[in-house]
């Protein structure tokens, strides 16, 4: 990956990180309300909906995204795990973005109210899955060039015949 692209995952992971913990916060009682300008947010927050398989869907997202900036700050450090680590921040990214799609359904047609910091880290998350995309798409790119690079700079096989007599 990219250093850039690889902070910027790091980046939106933390912003995504810090939002889920406030929202964690907010559902084991640490916070008594949440501050929510635009849309229901104790409304979604309170739901049954917030709640999967007996924790917090929030502190589900603070794991995921806990990983993705693990993974992210890894890969700056290591450039020969880069197609792994992308792989990885691909695949937890997209199950992070299909979960969320699945919640905001659950706002629209069930909760029927919207909450702008699940929307919000939705948005982040689906940015976190481009970003991981395209950063996967370079690594799988470096690779092939670097087999070829490789197959060019092998020495030629000896031959068999032996050396020529005259």
């Amino acid at each position: 990956m990219t250093r850039s692209a690889r902070l910027i995952i790091a980046l939106l992971a933390l912003v995504g990180a810090l939002i889920a913990l406030y929202l964690t916060l907010f559902k084991v009682g640490v916070i008594g309300q949440l501050v929510c300008n635009v849309g229901s947010c104790e409304r979604v927050n309170t739901s049954r909906w917030a709640m999967f398989l007996g924790l917090p869907v929030a502190a589900w997202g603070l794991a995921s995204y806990v990983v993705l900036l693990v993974l992210a700050l890894v890969s700056l450090q290591r450039d020969t795990l880069e197609r792994q680590v992308a792989l990885l921040l691909v695949a937890l990214s997209a199950w992070s973005v299909l979960f969320s799609a699945w919640l905001t359904s659950k706002e629209l047609f069930v909760i029927h109210a919207i909450c702008i910091w699940c929307v919000t880290s939705a948005t982040i998350m689906a940015l976190i899955f481009l970003a991981s995309l395209a950063e996967l798409a370079r690594a799988r790119r470096v690779d092939r060039e670097e087999r070829f690079d490789a197959r060019d700079a092998a020495p030629a096989a000896p031959s068999r015949s032996g050396p020529i007599r005259g």
